[in-house]
């Protein structure tokens, strides 16, 4: 079985912008959907914080492939220009600008890695 690759990454949205931003995502355009699915993003989820600091999750088997595959799509890419003008600072389509940020702590990565009490 493969282990999936969890992937985090932070963007900023134009604090004058977050209700509509929030609007834009209730609900994603169903074919928008189907395209994240279909690139291998699994678990994806979006966390909006204080001031506009948003947090997205997934989990997939082959990030790059993801990557490549919503690279390819007009349907991604009609979604993210419409997106782009959310962001604070953005050079790009978000889907492909936005910096992973690194794990430092997974649980059940130290509990598989810990020894067994006797």
């Amino acid at each position: 079985m493969t282990t999936p690759t969890r992937v985090c990454f932070q963007l900023q949205v134009a604090p004058a912008l977050l209700d509509e931003y929030i609007q834009r995502h209730t609900p994603v355009w169903p074919e928008m959907l189907a395209e994240i699915a279909a690139s291998g993003r699994r678990n994806y989820s979006l966390y909006l914080g204080s001031g506009g600091m948003l947090i997205g999750y997934y989990e997939t088997d082959d990030d790059e492939a993801a990557r490549a595959y919503l690279a390819a799509s007009p349907i991604a890419a009609r979604w993210e220009a419409q997106m782009q003008r959310f962001f604070v600072g953005l050079q790009g389509r978000p889907d492909q600008a936005a910096a992973p940020l690194t794990e430092v702590f997974h649980l059940e990565d130290q509990l598989a890695a810990a020894p067994s009490d006797p």
